[in-house]
């Protein structure tokens, strides 16, 4: 099975966050899985973006997270 990897810049996209979200989630300890190829560059697997998604699921606003 292959699972296709997405750039910050796309998976924001995808989520329709900043990249800057991004890259402040990665800082803060990563709510959001993401996978370091070589030294610098970073990729998210389509999978963990969805699954992401699906964690998000509220049926209230006032639920707690």
């Amino acid at each position: 099975m292959t699972n296709q990897l997405f750039t910050t810049k796309d998976a924001a996209q995808f989520l329709g966050v900043s990249k800057a979200f991004l890259e402040r989630d990665r800082w803060a300890g990563a709510r959001i899985p993401f996978i370091k190829v070589g030294s610098r560059a970073v990729r998210y697997r389509l999978s963990d973006l969805n699954e992401y998604v699906n964690k998000q699921v509220r049926l209230s606003t006032s639920e707690v997270a």
